[in-house]
Formats: C-alpha cells, structure tokens, sequence
C-alpha cells in the first residue's frame, strides 16, 4: 500500500477549506484517510499564520514509513522546514509559443525596412544637401532656357514658311 500525503478538499462551493491527511493513494480524493497531519485554508492572507498548520511530529512519522507528499504539500513542509524541496528547472517556460515568435519575426521585419526607409530617405537628403548651391542655380537656369529654346525653335519654322509665302504672293503679282 503507497501512501500519500495530500490535501482532501472540504468547504462550500467557491469557499475551499482543506485537510492535509495520509491516505491511500488508491482513494478518492475526498474519501477515507489514514489520519489527519493539518490543514490548509486559501481563502486566507498569504502572511497569516492560521492559514496552514501542520502537526510536524506526525508527518515526520509518515514521511519515516515511506509516505510521498503531493507537490503542494511538499510546498508546505518546505516552509516549515521539514522536508526540503528540490529546485526545478524548466527552461522552456518562459519560451514564447510559436504565434507569438511568428509575430516577434514578422515585426522585426517591419522594422527593418522601415529602419531602411529612413537611412535611404536621410542620404538622399544627405545627397540633395551635399550639392553646391551654385550648380542648383546653374541647372534652373538651363531648364529656363531649354523651354525658351524649343519655343524659338517652333517659332523659326513658322516665320520661314511665312516668309516662303510672301514670296510665293509676290510671284504671283508680278
């Protein structure tokens, strides 16, 4: 027969009020034990001292004959100071689920564009900056004239063939 040292759950609904007991780990939660080693109330302040009270000298007798505490019990009598509980490492438990690592890629992705935008955007201002103030004039002016270039030039073709028909009247006259 295994024996356990565990909580049996009493109280109302909503109001948990428990007993730590010895029982046969065969039996119900709530059913027969073998004797009562405390009791354990949640509802409770953390700091207060009737929240658990163990009584020390027969649970040691039990954990002598092979009893094994449930895991909140052996909270318990670590704070008490009976048994000591050994430290548990579970290195994925702060690891994030795989949602949340899809979510942390794919906003690190928009951060680097934008971070990318914002180095392109600053050297092209760096690039605008960097021309001399004298050849930004110089390239306004030529694209003043060139308009004013094309303008003449449709004009010249207008007043040969206006000329050409002067000619043609004076031809006919004479």
């Amino acid at each position: 027969m295994a024996i356990a040292i565990r909580l049996s759950r009493g109280g109302a609904k909503k109001r948990p009020y428990y007993r730590i007991v010895a029982a046969d780990s065969r039996r119900a939660r709530d059913g027969k034990y073998l004797e009562q080693l405390g009791i354990y109330n949640p509802l409770l302040a953390k700091d207060d001292p009737e929240r658990v009270k163990l009584i020390e000298d027969r649970i040691k007798y039990w954990l002598g004959v092979g009893a094994q505490p449930s895991d909140r019990v052996l909270r318990f009598l670590d704070a008490a100071g009976i048994m000591e509980r050994p430290a548990r490492n579970n290195p994925k438990k702060g690891e994030p689920g795989e949602a949340a690592k899809e979510r942390a890629e794919e906003k690190a992705t928009k951060a680097a564009e934008a971070e990318e935008a914002k180095k392109a955007a600053e050297e092209e201002a760096k690039a605008e900056a960097a021309k001399p103030a004298e050849e930004a004039p110089a390239e306004e002016a030529a694209a003043e004239e060139a308009p004013a270039a094309e303008a003449a030039a449709e004009e010249a073709p207008a007043e040969e063939a206006k000329a050409e028909d002067d000619k043609a009247e004076d031809k006919a006259e004479g």
